[in-house]
C-alpha cells in the first residue's frame, strides 16, 4: 500500500501570493503552478514549502520566464504522471494514450475538474488578483491507490482581494 502523495495546485497568481494561499499548500509534497506567475519570487516561496514544477503562462514575459517550459510532466508516486500546460486548449497529446492520470491547467481562472476517459482533469483557479465574480482558490490532487483525486479550497482573502 503506498503512502498518499500531495500535490498543491495553484495558478495564475499575477504576481501576487496570498498568505492564505501558502496555508492551503503548507504540507504538500509537490507543487504545480499552472502559468500566469507574474513573478518569480513566487516561484521561490513556493520552493520553500516543496518541489515546484512550473509552466510559463501567457502573462509571462522577461528573461526570468524563458526558463519555464510551456508543458511540464511531473511523476510521482513512483509511476503516476501527471501534465501540466497553462491554456487547455493547447492541449496537444493525448493523455489516455500517453499513460497521464491527470492534466493540470489554469488560464481560464475557472477552477473546476472533470473526469474523460480515465484522465482527471483539474483547473485550480485563480489565486492572484480578482477576476469578475470568479473565486479566488487553490488546488490538491491526492495520489494513492485507488488513483488520483481533487479538491478545491476557496480562499477568503484577508483585506483587499
Amino acid at each position: 500500500m503506498m503512502p498518499n502523495v500531495v500535490v498543491g495546485l495553484i495558478s495564475d497568481t499575477h504576481g501576487l501570493l496570498r498568505p492564505e494561499a501558502l496555508d492551503l499548500l503548507r504540507g504538500s509534497d509537490f507543487i504545480i503552478h499552472a502559468g500566469d506567475v507574474g513573478d518569480p519570487t513566487i516561484l521561490d516561496e513556493l520552493a520553500r514549502l516543496a518541489p515546484v514544477t512550473a509552466v510559463r503562462g501567457n502573462v509571462d514575459t522577461g528573461a526570468w520566464a524563458q526558463a519555464l517550459p510551456q508543458t511540464q510532466t511531473l511523476e510521482v508516486a513512483g509511476s503516476t504522471r501527471l501534465y501540466v500546460l497553462h491554456a487547455i486548449e493547447d492541449l496537444d497529446v493525448d493523455p489516455a494514450a500517453a499513460g497521464l492520470k491527470a492534466v493540470v491547467s489554469g488560464h481560464s481562472h475557472k477552477p473546476g475538474s472533470r473526469l474523460k476517459d480515465r484522465v482527471l482533469y483539474v483547473n485550480p483557479g485563480s489565486a492572484g488578483p480578482r477576476r469578475f465574480t470568479l473565486p479566488i482558490s487553490v488546488g490538491r490532487l491526492v495520489v494513492d491507490d485507488t488513483g488520483v483525486s481533487f479538491n478545491l479550497f476557496a480562499i477568503a482573502p484577508r483585506g483587499k482581494s
